[in-house]
């Protein structure tokens, strides 16, 4: 019988690391670390097909819909992690990008025997969170082929979502069973088989393209600006009055004066300052341009900075 897995990149084993249990640690990290550096390279190759997605999605998200993430294992931590950044760092309603673990909240701490092979568990999570059309679902798994992922997928599918596959092998089932496949081939790993290297590197570095330019495309930043940021804590709070300092020219009281009016909301005070308002009437203009920043203050600022103006 022909084992599938054994024919996958990401599960063969690299003669060079054969011997590494032997050698001194300061070579097994500097062989680790080359080998990462050819993470970005197999990134780079994928870009049209990550950047076609992303327009999808973003679209998508645009007129109302949810970024929704589903994996196992690794790929499912990556997931959680990456779409729980988001509230903080764009200011987003958690419900807007969700990760899904095979599993559930426990198998982010220890895995859960046989989550990753129940398709139908996979496809009871799109049915449970409700996926329509203007939803996107990016299933994501190494080997291409996790059962969690493609049930997922298939509903998600079925329910007339946006559906994207990003994955570490050439034409994998998961890339198959969807419209926009990210494959981002890495090659075997330093410890054969173990995906939570190259080929989890390589999942995190397109998620985080995936959501910051979505987030970006959506307005939700101005120029290169977490202007959505919230100054819940000492250090956002910090940060926050460096921004609306920075896109105003304000002085640092000034700032810390409006944030606080605002509320703490980073985009507000800016709006305050800039036209005089009170928090009311900022949030107001705010709405009325579409929660877009740049479009309120009717300027190329940001692009102007971008090219040295």
């Amino acid at each position: 019988m022909v084992d599938p897995l054994a024919e996958m990149s990401t599960e063969q084993s690299d003669p060079r690391f054969s011997q590494i249990d032997r050698l001194p640690t300061e070579q097994i990290a500097r062989m680790m670390n080359a080998a990462d550096a050819a993470v970005p390279v197999a990134v780079a190759v994928a870009i049209p097909a990550i950047s076609a997605a992303i327009d999808a999605i973003s679209s998508r998200m645009a007129a109302g819909g949810r970024l929704l993430y589903v994996g196992a294992g690794t790929s499912g931590r990556l997931a959680v992690l990456d779409a729980s950044e988001c509230p903080p760092t764009f200011g987003t309603d958690p419900s807007l990008v969700q990760g899904v673990i095979a599993g559930g909240p426990d198998a982010l701490t220890r895995s859960v025997e046989g989550a990753e092979d129940d398709a139908e568990a996979g496809a009871a999570e799109m049915a449970r969170l409700e996926v329509g059309p203007l939803d996107s679902v990016v299933g994501i798994s190494a080997s291409g082929r996790a059962p969690f992922v493609l049930g997922a997928l298939g509903e998600a599918e079925r329910r007339g979502a946006c559906t994207v596959a990003l994955s570490c092998n050439n034409d994998s089932p998961l890339s198959a069973a969807s419209q926009h496949a990210i494959e981002v081939v890495v090659g075997p790993e330093v410890v054969t088989g173990s995906t939570r290297l190259k080929a989890g590197t390589a999942q995190k570095l397109v998620l985080n393209m995936i959501s910051t330019i979505s987030m970006i495309r959506l307005g939700r930043t101005y120029g290169n600006q977490m202007i959505e940021v919230s100054a819940m804590n000492a250090k956002l709070a910090d940060r926050a009055a460096r921004m609306v300092a920075d896109i105003t020219g304000a002085d640092a009281e000034t700032a810390r004066q409006a944030l606080a009016e605002a509320g703490g909301q980073a985009k507000v005070a800016v709006v305050m300052i800039e036209h005089g308002l009170d928090a009311t009437g900022a949030r107001a203009l705010l709405e009325s341009h579409g929660e877009r920043l740049g479009d309120v203050l009717g300027d190329d600022a940001p692009l102007e900075k971008v090219n040295g103006g």
